[in-house]
């Protein structure tokens, strides 16, 4: 606003404001933030578009998305920004509303300060407020939830939908919701876990409808096979997840070698396609449909792979990897001398690579009790997508 002075901390001209003109100072921060925000508010809320500091779009009615892009200066503002990021991170939902209500308790507390009242006075009374509300909330208003109940899951899932952009397609986003959260839901000796971060993975691949997108039964990774020859489609496949270069192992350290003969050279060569042959040979030993892993295939593995006709996925990121095997019951391997009949992943019933535009994806579904899933959202562009997910 125009009547505040600009605040330098700490210079040689310093000037220090207290007193009733900070205070007057804070309210106005408090409602400026509260009025940016407010017309983002409530079932006839418009978008709002923002430039970010790479020079990007974003498009979005989530308040903390608003709020992390806004700079300010004010220390009052500040914190209040920080309010719709603890509300976001606790809640998920709710950040405007928490905003807009701070800036009118503020405001109505200013018609207080002008009349002499000492702010302490204020702040203790609006505690005693707050405890009132929670135990009106916590005696009168709240119900009892049953996590089982689909339905009531449902609804609750739906009013936090209502404002949302994506509140004309509210029963497909509620069931993409619950079904990725029953998905990634483990106990584990009387232990919930619900790990929506690691094992809920949002992919989204611009074009198509928002209705076309889905909770996968599976795992979705945007590769193709190494090799154009090898399979696409496979059903029930034997899956290996590896940790580990299928191609020859360079030293730890430095190492020159020295050759005299022409012979030694070609010896080196051999014992290299050797090594190779013997993980390919360790690896096909176990009769595995499809191995998947973090580092590189060289030609001659994928030759070698080939042959036996197994599909090879490389370079896959570790976290993907691990949602793999979540998903289709497979344990990760370091090493290939290692790999034991039990490794690989039998859970899941089909393995397809698709285009989609113009990238390839593979898709790892039909898996018969996946604990890790892939939520693939579908829409007109990048902008929509982002504001989706963040829906």
């Amino acid at each position: 606003t125009d009547n505040m002075t600009q605040i330098i901390v700490l210079n040689q001209n310093t000037k220090r404001e207290h007193g009733r003109k900070v205070q007057i100072g804070n309210i106005a921060a408090g409602k400026t933030i509260a009025d940016v925000i407010r017309t983002c508010l409530g079932p006839k809320s418009m978008l709002k578009m923002l430039m970010d500091p790479m020079g990007g779009i974003v498009m979005t009615n989530d308040g903390n998305a608003i709020l992390r892009e806004i700079q300010v200066q004010h220390p009052a503002a500040k914190s209040l920004i920080e309010v719709a990021r603890t509300q976001d991170e606790e809640t998920g939902d709710g950040t405007k509303s928490v905003i807009i209500l701070a800036g009118e308790v503020l405001s109505v507390a200013e018609q207080l300060l002008e009349q002499q009242m000492h702010p302490t006075v204020i702040i203790a009374a609006y505690r005693q407020a707050l405890q009132d509300i929670l135990d009106v909330l916590r005696e009168k208003i709240c119900t009892k939830v049953d996590t089982t109940d689909r339905k009531q899951m449902m609804d609750i899932v739906r009013s936090c939908l209502g404002t949302k952009f994506l509140s004309k397609w509210m029963d497909m986003a509620c069931q993409i919701a619950l079904d990725a959260t029953q998905t990634v839901f483990l106990e584990n000796n009387g232990r919930k876990e619900i790990d929506i971060k690691r094992y809920a993975k949002v992919e989204k691949i611009p074009g198509g409808t928002i209705e076309e997108s889905e909770v996968l039964r599976g795992i979705m990774v945007n590769k193709d096979v190494v090799h154009p020859k090898m399979a696409r489609k496979i059903v029930n496949p034997r899956i290996m997840l590896l940790d580990c270069n299928l191609e020859y192992k360079k030293g730890e350290s430095q190492t020159n070698i020295e050759i005299s003969k022409e012979e030694d050279f070609a010896k080196i060569l051999q014992m290299e396609e050797e090594f190779i042959r013997k993980m390919c040979d360790e690896v096909i030993a176990l009769k595995p449909d499809l191995v998947i892993t973090e580092k590189g295939v060289s030609d001659l593995a994928q030759h070698f792979l080939l042959k036996a006709n197994i599909s090879v996925l490389r370079r896959v990121r570790k976290s993907d990897n691990n949602r793999i095997a979540r998903a289709c019951g497979g344990t990760i391997a370091n090493r290939t001398d290692e790999l034991k009949e039990e490794d690989l992943g039998t859970g899941c019933g089909l393995f397809e690579v698709k285009k989609i535009g113009d990238e390839y994806f593979s898709y790892l579904i039909e898996c018969k009790d996946p604990k890790a899933c892939t939520i693939l959202l579908r829409g007109a562009s990048k902008d929509i997508l982002a504001e989706v997910e963040r829906n």
